[in-house]
């Protein structure tokens, strides 16, 4: 893969793009929870040597942050001699014949995306069979005193008895209102949410350097 690659042109010529949808009156109300369609990502990074291990990242997202964040990890993850696969929840992957899975999901009311949970408990019998890292994508407790700290890990409370994560990773993400439905966007300006992008890719991309080395 070309080292020159910026994450700029990587992003763009993966696919990952923005829909609008509009949001339609019906019945005199708005349909609230109707979100313009979020960054998709599905790729493969597959290697000539049918020697490398084989992983799965796959996510769940609401906006394109986390797409874009599992992107990253993959990529990092071929260059690092891994055959990556990378697909939504929400397309239901077979996980059959990986090497390693990793598992992400954006944050809703304090909790990861019902999909992405649901995807771990169908498929725990195959996740207790191969190492499972997870990786957690928010906005809030981002910091490093206690409190935030016994925050984020409980965001993993549902799913972390079901698979013995090898690893886990809280990663900050990004806030477009473009990209939220009426009622997300509606929510995000009562508590005050800004638009902004606090992505560490650096840190991800440690991460992703240093994920499943042991495993």
């Amino acid at each position: 893969m070309d080292q020159t690659f910026t994450r700029r042109r990587f992003l763009k010529a993966a696919g990952i793009g923005l829909a609008a949808t509009t949001v339609a009156c019906i019945g005199g109300g708005y349909v609230a929870t109707l979100a313009p369609e979020s960054a998709v990502v599905n790729l493969t990074f597959a290697k000539e040597s049918t020697m490398s291990r084989r992983i799965l990242v796959t996510y769940a997202t609401r906006a394109g942050s986390t797409a874009e964040i599992a992107a990253a990890i993959a990529r990092t993850l071929s260059d690092r001699g891994f055959a990556v696969d990378v697909k939504p929840i929400k397309a239901q992957p077979e996980i059959a014949g990986y090497d390693a899975i990793i598992v992400g999901s954006a944050i809703r009311m304090g909790h990861w995306l019902p999909e992405a949970v649901d995807f771990v408990k169908v498929n725990q019998a195959v996740l207790s069979d191969v190492p499972v890292a997870l990786f957690t994508v928010h906005m809030l407790n981002t910091g490093d005193d206690e409190t935030s700290r016994a925050n984020r890990a409980a965001y993993l409370n549902t799913v972390r008895p079901l698979v013995n994560p090898v690893a886990e990773a809280y990663f900050a993400g990004a806030m477009n209102f473009a990209r939220l439905s009426f009622l997300d966007r509606l929510i995000a300006r009562m508590v005050g949410a800004v638009e902004e992008d606090r992505r560490d890719w650096t840190a991800i991309e440690t991460w992703a350097e240093e994920v499943l080395v042991a495993a």
